[in-house]
């Protein structure tokens, strides 16, 4: 289904929204979006290799976890798959807001991949990271992550932050310590702490 709705923009030349979308989270706006291809996984390794060092958080000198080897697991479908990755990519260095959902406004980080996964795929997710958590859609070990898969994060049972798995393991998110969108290292010190489960959303 997910496949059906994205085929169509992707025969067009590009990946767009709805113009007219009114939900509270998704504010309507006639402007026009950003056109992306449907690429293959080489492509999303050369923007994973191009994104500034700026918004990369390497793991910590010495880490044992740093050097962890990430199997490269085929999503269902490839081509929705990295229309997801190549969008949430795009949106590195976006600036943190609570309650932001807008490349305009910021984003918080189920803010983002609500973004992410509506601007896509017209897909409607719930709002909180909690929520996200609880979705339909299978639990995921993380040595069979791939890419667009959520991961999320905790403590004692909470779960308090989600991003979006991109390949190699590393994800993108919207900390609100970090200031901007970042892509991190799941095996970085914080992350592999509070680290609490993943979710498959496409299927």
């Amino acid at each position: 289904m997910l496949e059906r709705r994205l085929r169509p923009l992707v025969r067009n030349g590009g990946i767009g929204q709805d113009a007219a979308v009114t939900n509270a989270h998704y504010p309507g706006s006639t402007r026009s979006r950003p056109i992306f291809r449907a690429i293959g996984p080489a492509a999303v390794a050369l923007l994973l290799a191009a994104c500034g060092h700026d918004n990369v958080r390497p793991g910590p000198p010495g880490d044992p976890h740093a050097g962890r080897h990430w199997p490269v697991v085929a999503p269902a479908d490839p081509a929705v798959a990295n229309a997801v990755v190549i969008r949430a990519l795009s949106l590195v260095g976006t600036p943190y807001r609570y309650g932001g959902n807008t490349p305009e406004g910021g984003f918080d980080c189920s803010g983002l991949v609500n973004y992410v996964y509506h601007d896509m795929l017209e897909l409607r997710l719930p709002r909180t990271s909690r929520q996200l958590s609880e979705y339909q859609g299978p639990r995921i070990a993380p040595e069979r992550l791939a890419a667009s898969d959520l991961v999320f994060f905790g403590s004692g049972g909470n779960v308090t932050h989600v991003g979006i798995y991109v390949g190699e393991g590393r994800f993108v998110h919207a900390p609100s310590s970090g200031g901007t969108v970042r892509l991190d290292r799941l095996d970085g010190h914080y992350w592999r702490d509070h680290y609490s489960g993943s979710r498959r959303i496409l299927r």
